[in-house]
């Protein structure tokens, strides 16, 4: 038995010994792992993404285009407000001017009472009462002078409908005299560019000489 004991006590030395041989099949195989490198893009992807592209850039084609239309609608109302503004500042003005021009016809009047009153003194125009009235007359027009009125000077001048009424008419041998002012029987005046009280006038007209 003894000898048995240290046959058996060699083989396990000898066992342990030896390296141990492992199976082809448990090793691990390299191939397996699966692998790391990126696949490239296929045709339907890139497809895709140049009609996300083209749609992006169609998309902000149109918003520029509507900006465009908003900005030109913004400037249209701007310039419509300012010519209403200019619109409403002009008629403003032009009903002012009437307004204007209504308290200085009837000044206008006065002064024509004034300058009657002077007309009828006579032999009396160097007395006080005289001196007073054509001091009040000639302030009154000097204060419509300042506010824009003036004389219109048609005597001499062709007649024209648009400045003046003819009321008498006067017969002249001279045909460079024909259809113009020879008299005033009442002053016209105007205000700026608009005539607020016509004149009355005598305009000439022409007739050639009977000849004997």
């Amino acid at each position: 038995m003894n000898g048995n004991s240290r046959t058996d006590d060699r083989s396990q030395e000898t066992q342990a010994q030896e390296p141990v041989v492992t199976s082809p099949e448990a090793a691990p195989d390299a191939s397996a792992q699966p692998s790391q490198t990126a696949q490239p893009e296929s045709p339907q992807a890139a497809s895709e993404a140049s009609a996300e592209v083209e749609r992006l850039q169609a998309e902000l084609a149109s918003t520029r285009r509507r900006v465009d239309q908003l900005a030109r609608a913004y400037q249209e109302l701007e310039k419509d407000r300012e010519e209403f503004k200019q619109r409403l500042s002009r008629e403003r003005e032009r009903m002012l001017d009437v307004e204007r021009g209504k308290v200085a016809t009837m000044l206008l009047e006065a002064v024509d009472e004034l300058d009657l009153c002077l007309s009828m003194g006579g032999a009396d125009a160097s007395s006080g009462l005289a001196k007073g009235v054509k001091m009040i007359r000639d302030g009154l027009l000097g204060k419509l002078q300042q506010a824009g009125v003036e004389r219109l000077q048609l005597v001499g001048q062709p007649y024209d409908p648009n400045t003046a009424e003819a009321t008498d008419m006067e017969i002249t041998p001279n045909p460079e005299e024909d259809q113009r002012v020879v008299a005033e029987a009442r002053a016209g005046y105007r205000m700026k560019d608009r005539v607020i009280r016509p004149a009355r006038v005598k305009v000439a007209k022409y007739v050639a000489p009977a000849k004997a």
